[in-house]
């Protein structure tokens, strides 16, 4: 799943996906838009990140979701 400004490391949040090797995970921001804070409100609270970046968590979670199998599902 290649998403450049997706970063998974495992020193870094343990190992959730994250923005760009900050300490930001891609959950925080989808959570963060999922409660009906618009793109412009996450921006001003988080000035680290950019534009490009919500977009990123938006595709990652899009495909994400649009996998056959998740590996932890049961059988």
């Amino acid at each position: 799943m290649e998403t450049p400004r997706i970063t998974v490391q495992a020193d870094i949040c343990h190992g959730k996906p994250c923005i760009r090797g900050m300490r930001y995970p891609v959950s925080l921001v989808l959570e963060l838009l999922a409660s009906g804070m618009s793109h412009a409100e996450v921006l001003a609270d988080y000035p680290a990140l950019e534009e490009a970046d919500i977009r990123a968590c938006l595709v990652y979670g899009a495909r994400l979701s649009d996998l056959k199998t998740l590996p932890y599902a049961a059988s």
